[in-house]
């Protein structure tokens, strides 16, 4: 007769969890034990019947041994695999219990104890910010040097896992992790790797404590790790390699041997693309990291055929949500420059697995799937071939809807680089709600979702035609750009106001909409020009170029401005920009607007002529004959003939 069928009812079972007999005890929590190991439904149908608490109050108060393992156990199987036991376990407040028990005399209730938070922290529901409480971090630090390995090993695991901000980073930094992490290098192959698993968590996207390994021990903590990328244990390469790609990442160039490591490693993680379990799993992610911002390594990846190998993967029907996410990160890199990865791609037919990875469920792959595409349409063949597909363009309008903002920033990165200029996409957006979607999001609390969904649209107006832009400002209206114009934000700012640049570039009639609802926008553009920060004010400054284009009441009105913007000694805005040295091309566009100004449109220009000329203008182009830049000097020159008295009576004769 199997043994299940002398196990009593569940309800019974959960019951007995609680008798004053710790022989009926014992056998309850090996009989729930044993039936949820591997059932996900006996697990969920257990913690319904409230079976959690009760093994958690046997953890936490019971003294036999054998209780206390069998309790650990039950809650390391309860915590496997489902995060509805994850969050069952830690409602019942057994992570105090199991770190207590961790520094328990016996070598397997210590050893259980460790297995049960190892299960807990490998889900994302894990307490992470919690372990930083009180003095649990302390006890961590201390346990990366108990005598039972296993407990060693958790413990190592438990603060890789516990790094998720620049702050946990530091506070595990200051209380010694570092040194002791590293002292655990020289340990057996499992603690070794764990303690690279958690150094790999202090320095991602760390300069400072990037620093700080490269400098420890004069350099021998850097060294020990070096050594590791060649160890037999493949875990041990790539977690090593995963440590000197975070370091080279945040601090580029900051040891000797850096470039020959750095060439090391690619031949390494090439290698581990073919190596089965967490290894081969994690090799795509580690190899971004390492080629990322840096060209020659790119095309010594190419030359390796780094983006064959990778998109063999992208071809297959299944692959590990993870490995496939660090697939796509890697293949973003290699794309990111280089126009020869981005054919060599291409040419593989991965469109339709890049349309698949947009679907997939996994946040983490959506995401790099958008940043692949992205890389791909920095290409303005691609965007005209391959990516001009409403293939892409109907998944991507979705995930501008995705409840998770980073997908959704993700999207719109590339929807704003697949609209700019080429009309199969701007024609699906103009079929779709896609203007409608952008707008709403322009109006997003996420400040990063705003600024994207403006980029969006001030590239969807780029170049576009009279139909393009009545459909965005129906949509947007007038109101809002004004509002988006003045956002708290200046990166909304300054894509706002280069989106009004675009809708009053070419075309008479779109100049006049800045006029409309009492000039509006003419007057939040305006209050721009002065903004300190010069990206904005830019942007300012090629609206009032665009609109002194228009006709001579466009033309009145730029000079107008410029006039009201002096005040005492104060300069006007056109005076500070001719007067800027910090970028020749600002001189340029203020010239080009004077010459725009002075550029008759059917009226007489010797009133603007007079008023300029009051305003100190041809005084400052008299000191700029000899600018440095020479295209400066020309437009100069070009705009001084305006200022003479024979071009000023020509253009009254008219």
């Amino acid at each position: 007769m199997p043994a299940s069928a002398t196990w009593a009812r569940p309800e019974d079972l959960v019951e007995s969890l609680s008798s004053l007999d710790n022989t009926a005890r014992l056998k309850a929590l090996r009989d729930v034990k044993n039936q949820i190991i591997g059932n996900k439904t006996k697990k969920l149908s257990y913690i319904k019947l409230g079976a959690v608490p009760r093994v958690v109050e046997i953890l936490a108060s019971d003294t036999e041994i054998p209780l206390l393992v069998q309790s650990a156990a039950a809650v390391g199987s309860f915590a496997c695999g489902i995060d509805a036991g994850v969050r069952a376990v830690l409602d019942s407040g057994v992570l105090p219990h199991l770190l207590k028990m961790l520094q328990n005399g016996d070598t397997k209730v210590a050893e259980t104890c460790a297995r049960a938070l190892k299960m807990i922290f490998h889900s994302p529901l894990a307490p992470k910010s919690d372990m930083f409480q009180g003095h649990r971090m302390e006890l961590l630090l201390q346990l990366l040097n108990h005598d039972n390995e296993n407990v060693s090993e958790v413990a190592a695991r438990v603060l890789a896992r516990c790094c998720e901000s620049k702050e946990h980073q530091q506070a595990l930094a200051d209380a010694g992790g570092l040194q002791s992490l590293v002292s655990l290098l020289a340990g057996s192959t499992k603690i070794r790797e764990a303690a690279l698993d958690a150094l790999a968590a202090l320095t991602k996207n760390n300069k400072q404590i990037s620093e700080t390994v490269i400098k420890m021990h004069n350099g021998d903590a850097l060294i020990s790790i070096i050594r590791l990328i060649k160890d037999k244990s493949p875990l041990s390469r790539l977690l090593a390699c995963m440590c000197l790609a975070n370091i080279g990442k945040a601090c580029p160039g900051g040891y000797a041997q850096e470039g020959e490591v750095r060439a090391t490693m690619l031949g390494i993680l090439m290698k581990l693309l073919e190596e089965a379990g967490q290894a081969g799993e994690d090799s795509p992610g580690v190899l971004a990291d390492l080629v990322a911002n840096n060209e020659e390594l790119q095309k010594a990846a190419a030359e390796k055929k780094a983006i064959e190998k990778l998109a063999e993967f992208l071809l297959r029907e299944e692959v590990p949500y993870k490995q496939l996410e660090g697939v796509l990160w890697g293949l973003t890199e290699l794309c990111a420059k280089l126009e020869e990865s981005r054919r060599q791609l291409l040419e593989l037919k991965v469109e339709g697995s890049l349309v698949a990875a947009l679907r997939h469920p996994c946040e983490g792959v959506k995401v790099a799937a958008c940043s692949c595409i992205a890389s791909l349409s920095r290409s303005v063949k691609n965007l005209r071939t391959s990516l001009a597909s409403e293939q892409f363009v109907r998944p991507l309008l979705q995930l501008m809807n995705d409840p998770c903002p980073g997908v959704q920033g993700a999207a719109l990165t590339v929807v704003g680089n697949i609209v700019l200029d080429f009309t199969p996409q701007k024609l699906v957006f103009m079929q779709t709600d896609g203007i409608a979607q952008l707008t709403n999001l322009s109006q997003s609390m996420d400040h990063t979702l705003r600024r994207n969904a403006v980029l969006a649209l001030k590239n969807l107006l780029f170049m576009a035609d009279v139909t393009v832009k009545r459909r965005v400002m129906a949509e947007l209206t007038v109101s809002t750009l004004c509002d988006l114009i003045r956002d708290p934000e200046e990166e909304v700012q300054e894509q706002a106001v280069s989106l009004v640049r675009n809708l009053v570039h070419g075309d008479p009639d779109f100049i006049e909409q800045i006029f409309s609802d009492g000039s509006m926008l003419f007057q939040a553009v305006e209050k721009q020009l002065t903004n300190h920060r010069l990206e904005v004010s830019v942007q300012a400054l090629y609206v009032m170029n665009n609109v002194a284009c228009g006709s001579e009441v466009h033309k009145e009105a730029v000079l107008a401005s410029v006039l009201r913007s002096r005040s005492g000694n104060k300069s006007s805005w056109l005076i500070c920009f001719l007067q800027d040295m910090s970028n020749p091309q600002l001189r340029v566009v203020a010239v080009v607007c004077i010459i725009n100004l002075l550029d008759p449109a059917g009226g007489d220009i010797s009133s603007r002529v007079m008023r300029l000329r009051e305003a100190g203008v041809e005084a400052q182009l008299r000191k700029m004959v000899d600018d440095s830049c020479l295209d400066v000097k020309y437009h100069v020159k070009s705009a001084l003939e305006c200022f003479t008295p024979a071009t000023v009576t020509t253009s009254s004769g008219r």
